[in-house]
């Protein structure tokens, strides 16, 4: 996808009604208040035993910037919200609302941009070491807790 079809995905997020229960299917990932999609994707690492990851970082990095930097000019300046802290409440027990349970699971930081009621939040997550990176974009109405 391009930097212009990730911001149209954001765009359609924005409208799209929130389902009343969670929902989880192809990457995606709804709920009550938010929606979490993959908007790009590097390759699957397992099959060159991990030669292509700095490539592979290299592009989703490339990808991303873009795409903060689209949502900046349109939103103004981002705020990055560092999850460690948010994880480890979690893992002590606490409940961590979603999407930011989902969220300080799936990386280590976000970008975050106000949009009237809603938070625009980018991303970069990997799952197992020789997963492919994933570029996620979403749309919340939850705050950060």
């Amino acid at each position: 996808m391009t930097t212009a079809e990730h911001l149209d995905m954001i765009d359609r997020l924005r409208v799209r009604e929130f389902p009343t229960e969670p929902v989880w299917s192809g990457g995606q990932s709804s709920g009550p208040g938010y929606h979490l999609v993959p908007v790009g994707r590097t390759a699957d690492l397992w099959e060159d035993g991990g030669a292509g990851r700095s490539e592979a970082a290299d592009q989703i990095n490339a990808e991303y910037g873009a795409l903060t930097q689209s949502l900046s000019d349109r939103w103004g300046d981002p705020q990055v919200f560092s999850l460690g802290s948010l994880l480890e409440r979690g893992l002590e027990g606490e409940e961590i609302p979603e999407p930011w349970d989902e969220l300080s699971n799936s990386t280590d930081h976000v970008h975050l941009w106000r949009a009237g009621e809603q938070w625009l939040v980018a991303y970069v997550a990997q799952g197992a070491e020789g997963d492919p990176y994933l570029l996620m974009a979403g749309v919340t109405v939850i705050d950060p807790p």
